[in-house]
Order: structure tokens, then sequence, then C-alpha cells
């Protein structure tokens, strides 16, 4: 987790030349990506906005515009529904992963083809310009990695509420 993180951070620092206190939302359930993109990104200095991949359109797309999102990582499982509404929002990047992109190789492919064409679980989606987690990984392999001083000041998430009593609300915390 420490070298794939640290390759994260670097990705986003030296190639989408992210900076401190920039926000980045991550949309997936639970897995080994969510973990290696959220540990990168506050390695990096940048504030995680998540966001539940269940969200409809509209509710996806106050959030994104809400927190001022630059770039957004997704389980390609639901990027049909930021294909909907990408042309009305700030993101600029998107970086795509699917389910088993961190497993083992042969594990990879195998969940891989049956979440896409067995179990039919990825709608069709087009977003142009998306890169592939694992590309992002290896490209951040190679780059520097420059350490972010941080402190119990700075914004780490941006947390949305359920928006129970109308429109999700993001909560800052340190």
């Amino acid at each position: 987790m420490e070298a794939k993180s640290r390759a994260f951070a670097a990705y986003l620092q030296q190639t989408l030349d992210m900076r401190r206190g920039e926000r980045i939302a991550i949309m997936m359930p639970n897995c080994l990506q969510y973990a290696t993109a959220l540990f990168g990104a506050l390695r990096a200095g940048l504030v995680v906005v998540n966001i539940n991949p269940l969200y409809t359109a509209r509710e996806l797309e106050h959030q994104l515009k809400d927190a001022d999102v630059r770039t957004l990582v997704v389980m390609e499982n639901f990027a049909a529904t930021l294909e909907k509404i990408y042309d009305n929002v700030p993101v600029e990047t998107v970086i795509t992963t699917q389910l088993g992109d961190m497993l083992a190789p042969i594990k990879r492919v195998l969940t891989n083809f049956v979440v896409k064409r067995v179990k039919k679980m990825v709608p069709s989606w087009e977003l142009p310009g998306a890169i592939d987690f694992n590309t992002a990984l290896s490209t951040g392999e190679s780059q520097q990695f420059d350490h972010v001083e941080l402190n119990g000041e700075d914004l780490a998430f941006l947390q949305y509420t359920g928006g129970t009593t109308g429109p999700a609300k993001g909560a800052m915390l340190s």
C-alpha cells in the first residue's frame, strides 16, 4: 500500500499537476483501488470528496459542482452515470478502474471479464480522455513524489451528508 499510494500521489502531483488543497473525488465501493487512491490523494495534500457510487446523475452533478472537483477516480461500473452529466461539471480528469485491477494478473483478467461480460455489471460508457488506474500507477512509479507538509488545520475531506433535509452538504473534516 505504501508503494502504490506513493506512486498514485506522484502521478497526481507530476502528471496532473495537482497541488495541496485541490479536490479529488473517489466514486467506488470498498476495494483496493479505493484505499490506494484515498491514501495517495491524502499524501499529495489533496482534499478527498467521497461519492456514493449509487448516486443518481442529478446527485452526482450537485456534489461535483458544489465541491469544485478537478479530478475524479471512478469504478467503471458507475462511469455511465458520470457520462450523463460530464459536460456540466468542473471535472478535468477522469481516472477509471475495474473491480479486479489490483488483483494478481490471472485473477485480474478473470474478475474483470466476469464482472463485465458474464454478470454484465458494467453499463456501456464513453468518457473521452479517461485514464486507466493501473496506467496512472505505473506512470507514477517512475515519478518523483514531493512530500507535502500538512498540519491539523489542513482540510482532508469534504464528506457529504445524506441530503435528507434538502441537497447534500459538505462537512469539512481536517
